[in-house]
């Protein structure tokens, strides 16, 4: 057993996710124009400009999502979860959009599951959409 103290962290917040994509420019594309998130940030540096911070929210979300190029040559795979207080609404328009590769329905009927279903952004990166209590 280690001798340490204890001490309360002074994070609060989850305030950015980071999602690795293959083309900054077809994610944003996806996440703005299919899933319908707003840009947060989209700040260009480095000495000539080569590298790009992308940051897209839904609407009125305090945590946003980064959307970063591969940092070991591979995109996607990472994970988030969202949250609709209408799953199958949510469903529903997804679903009208066509072409996300999108699970069926979720079952709403298991007692005590949290109603959710999945989706995948062109890069692989997983989307869970989990109804509000």
């Amino acid at each position: 057993m280690s001798d340490h103290t204890t001490t309360r962290t002074t994070v609060n917040n989850i305030g950015v996710v980071m999602f690795t994509v293959a083309d900054p420019d077809a994610a944003l594309a996806f996440y703005t124009g299919t899933l319908g998130f707003e840009v947060r940030g989209d700040t260009r540096f480095g000495e000539h400009g080569e590298n790009r911070w992308l940051e897209v929210a839904p609407p009125g979300s305090t945590a946003r999502l980064a959307l970063n190029p591969p940092m070991y040559d591979q995109p996607g795979g990472s994970s988030i979860g969202v949250e609709t207080p209408d799953v199958l609404a949510e469903h529903a328009r997804l679903s009208a959009i066509g072409g996300i590769d999108l699970d069926d329905a979720p079952d709403t009927t298991t007692p005590g599951a949290p109603v959710l279903f999945m989706l995948r952004d062109p890069d692989g990166n997983n989307i869970a959409v989990v109804q509000t209590p």
